[in-house]
Parts: structure tokens; C-alpha cells; sequence
């Protein structure tokens, strides 16, 4: 009798436990989340789930307002790209999840932005990165490259919370873990005697072992899943985050178990008590308005000239526009959008015109050079170039880049020019007003020979 007792105290105590970290006052919303997701709704009761839930609203209140905070200006932008491209709204919180908000974010696998974008898959999608830009520090543009990646594992995985674990661990990743679920629950099926047996899934499982070792590439493991993918068996959340016991490869890596409860548990912070307080019902209301406006600006033109003309801070200009690396539109295009706040689009529109065409170069210093070298070499006052780079003293360093602001009527860049129908080399010397001898020398010509579709390298210096 006595064990009996302790027996049920133990359980009550259980029951007890689990009901403190799940709370019974869901609300629609929290539901709404997880469904929006293809999760579902009885997900909200994962034990780890709310664990994580309980754990942030115990010790992350104050941290995650002050990031939805601090993200103001462009978190109206992201829930705007969101919205017009049908993708839940949880998915703010994937952001959080990458970077914390933060648009400049790196990591030491060289991803970078607020999405967090690899060099590879950021030009994949669309993002430029040079010496004036990296597109991955774009709020607007690497939110729509993340929109069409996101939508493109939509596709693939036809769930969008697979989406989002495929985003963080590689489509790769998953489909190995859906193809080996798939035929666990086969196997559970007929019996795994049965399966061992089968000469199809001994096959198949051969396979996936050669892939996990990397015995062979990711087509065969493809074959298998366009296979199996139409098998009457579909893993749902429970399964593929399931721990199987004694394997070591899980159907979802560690890191994307918790990335995805993580996601889900920071969207359902949104819904908490802690943001009706008075100090925080402002962040309630983020995205009926968009704080920030793209403005289109000539290439070449200085942050700080932008900012200087709507009456704003160069720091408060650059927060927003973080994509440009050296404060200077890029140099090779005829114009570039940047972001300003919303409030001051009118001063904008109405002083732009005092934006003046400005040419500059940027300089990669050299062993030997001094300020006052390459100041000759771009008949620019040493002085200037101290002035454009908030230089305070003349110590420059090897391989630091510093800009060069130049005249345009006294300094040409190098030009590429194609050879076209009646040219000859000193037709075109002339129309350049460069040296005849000179150009032949620069592009190691021994005569003046040339025919149409030739490509010449023009320098004025």
C-alpha cells in the first residue's frame, strides 16, 4: 500500500511540474502561430517547447524588448515583405533568431546580415557584395532574397516549419531526415524483420549511410527521396523531432531541434502579458506604418553629403544602410537605393538638388606610400584625404583602403573600351585626348592594328 502511495504522489507531482511550464491561458494568437506554420496546435504543448517558452519569459523579458526596440526603423519593413509575400509572420523571429536584429550581424562561418546569408547562397539569391557593397547588410534587399529562399523550401517541403529547418541546417539535411523517417515507418509497418530482409530497403538505407559518410554525392539520396516521398507515410513535427535512442545522426540535427522551438517560442513571446506593461505597448503596434523610405542617389556620392542634407546624424544614416562598406555610393553605378527614415522624405525631396555630382576613388595603400604621395598622384591636397577618411594623424597602414576625393575635370578613372565599327586607334586616342604611344603602350599593342570587338584598357594617368 505504502508503495502504491508514493507511487501516485510522485505522479501528482509530474502532472504538476509539466502543468507549470504549460500554461492553460492560451490565447487564438499562440494558436494561430503554430498552424500558420503547418505545425500542429497541439504542438503548443511540447514539453521543450514550453520549456524554452518558460525559460525566456523568466530570463529574456527585458533583452527581447530592448531588440524589438532597437529594431524600430526596419521591423515594419520586414512584416511589410512578409505579408505581401503570403509568409508567416513568425518568421520576424527567424530574424531574431540569426542576428538578434542586428543588420551588421557576422558569425565565424561568414555569414552575415540580419538573415544571415553565406557568400555562396547570398549570390545565389541576388546579393551583390564588392569593395563599396555587401547586399547581405540590405534590410530590404536580403529580406526578399530570404523571402524567394524560403518560398523555394516552401515548394520543396510543402510545410513551412521544414522550411524553416531546412534554412538552418541545408535542404540536404532534411531530406535525408524525411527519406529516413519514411522508411522507419514503412518498416514499423510491416515489421522490421520483414524490412531487414527487403532487398529495396537495405538498398536504400545502404545509401543513405554512403551519404551520411560522404561515400557518394547527394544524387542517389535524391533518387530515394523522390521515391519515397510519395510512400503513404508522413512524418509530422512529433516523429522528426523525436530522440531516437542509441543513434548518434538524429532525423534533425541537435541545433535545429532547438532553432525551430526557438523560433516558435520567441513568436509566442509576442503574445505575452509583459508587452500590455505601459513601457512596452508601443512594440504592440510595429508595422501599421513604414518608418523608413528608399531613396535612389547617384553613385559616388558620400553617406554623410546624404545625411548632412536632411539634417540628420552621419552615424544615425549609416544604422540604416550598413550594406555600404566604405560610407560611398558605389563608384560604378549611375545610381543606388539607400534607406532614410520615413520622417525626413520630404526634407529630402526637397534639398536633393544640392547633392552634388561627386567623384571619388578608393585607394588600397601600397608599401612606401604616405598621405602626401597619393595625394600627388591624384592632385588632391593630402589634407582632404585626412578630411574624407576622419583621419587624425598622417599613419596610414598596407592594404588599408581610404577614399580619394578627385576632380573629375583633372582625374579619369581607367576605361574599358570595345572596339566598334570605324574606329581606328588614333581616332579613338584622340576622342579620349590620350596619347597615341601611350595607349599602344598600355595595352602591349606593337602596332595599330585593331579590329572591331577588340577590348582596350584606356588610362588618363
Amino acid at each position: 500500500m505504502k508503495i502504491l502511495i508514493k507511487l501516485f504522489l510522485i505522479f501528482i507531482s509530474t502532472i504538476s511540474l509539466y502543468g507549470s511550464l504549460v500554461s492553460t491561458a492560451f490565447v487564438n494568437n499562440d494558436i494561430r502561430i503554430i498552424e500558420e506554420l503547418d505545425i500542429k496546435s497541439t504542438f503548443i504543448t511540447d514539453y521543450n517547447l514550453q520549456k524554452e517558452l518558460q525559460k525566456r519569459l523568466t530570463t529574456n523579458k527585458t533583452k527581447y524588448a530592448e531588440k524589438l526596440n532597437n529594431a524600430h526603423l526596419f521591423i515594419p519593413q520586414i512584416k511589410k515583405i512578409l505579408r505581401e509575400n503570403n509568409i508567416p509572420s513568425a518568421f520576424l523571429y527567424l530574424v531574431m533568431a540569426e542576428s538578434e536584429f542586428i543588420i551588421d550581424a557576422s558569425s565565424v562561418k561568414k555569414a552575415k546580415g540580419l538573415w544571415q546569408f553565406m557568400p555562396r547562397t547570398a549570390e545565389h539569391f541576388g546579393l551583390e557584395t564588392n569593395r563599396y557593397i555587401d547586399e547581405r547588410m540590405d534590410i530590404v534587399k536580403s529580406t526578399q532574397a530570404a523571402v524567394t529562399y524560403l518560398k523555394r523550401l516552401h515548394d520543396m517541403f510543402g510545410k513551412w516549419y521544414l522550411a524553416a529547418v531546412a534554412y538552418n541546417c541545408g535542404e540536404g539535411r532534411v531530406i535525408e531526415g524525411l527519406t529516413r523517417a519514411k522508411i522507419d515507418m514503412y518498416c514499423e509497418d510491416v515489421g522490421y524483420k520483414q524490412c531487414r530482409k527487403d532487398p529495396k530497403i537495405r538498398k536504400y538505407r545502404k545509401i543513405i549511410s554512403d551519404y551520411q559518410h560522404k561515400r557518394v554525392s547527394f544524387r542517389p539520396l535524391g533518387k530515394v527521396y523522390n521515391d519515397v516521398k510519395n510512400w503513404d507515410y508522413n512524418p509530422d513535427i512529433d516523429q522528426l523531432l523525436l530522440i531516437q535512442n542509441n543513434i548518434d545522426r538524429q532525423y534533425i540535427p541537435n541545433e535545429s531541434r532547438r532553432y525551430i522551438r526557438k523560433i516558435v517560442a520567441l513568436a509566442l513571446m509576442n503574445n505575452s502579458d509583459f508587452l500590455l506593461q505601459d513601457q512596452n505597448t508601443h512594440l504592440l503596434n510595429r508595422g501599421v506604418a513604414d518608418p523608413i523610405a528608399t531613396i535612389d542617389v547617384k553613385g559616388g556620392v558620400l553617406l554623410r553629403d546624404v545625411a548632412k542634407i536632411i539634417g540628420l546624424e552621419k552615424d544615425k544614416l549609416k544604422e540604416l544602410n550598413q550594406h555600404i562598406k566604405k560610407n560611398i555610393l558605389p563608384l560604378d553605378k549611375e545610381s543606388y537605393q539607400i534607406y532614410i527614415p520615413y520622417s525626413k522624405l520630404s526634407v529630402y525631396n526637397s534639398n536633393k538638388q544640392n547633392l552634388k555630382q561627386a567623384q571619388y576613388e578608393i585607394y588600397k595603400v601600397k608599401s612606401g606610400d604616405s598621405l602626401a604621395s597619393i595625394g600627388r598622384k591624384y592632385d588632391v591636397d593630402y589634407k582632404y584625404i585626412m578630411k574624407h577618411n576622419n583621419l587624425k594623424s598622417h599613419l596610414i597602414n598596407i592594404d588599408q583602403e581610404i577614399i580619394i576625393p578627385v576632380d573629375p575635370q583633372i582625374f579619369k578613372r581607367d576605361l574599358d573600351y570595345t572596339v566598334k565599327i570605324g574606329d581606328t586607334l588614333s581616332k579613338i586616342a584622340t576622342q579620349h585626348n590620350v596619347n597615341l604611344d601611350k595607349l599602344m603602350n598600355d595595352n602591349n599593342l606593337k602596332t595599330s592594328m585593331i579590329k572591331i570587338g577588340d577590348r582596350l584598357v584606356i588610362k588618363f594617368k
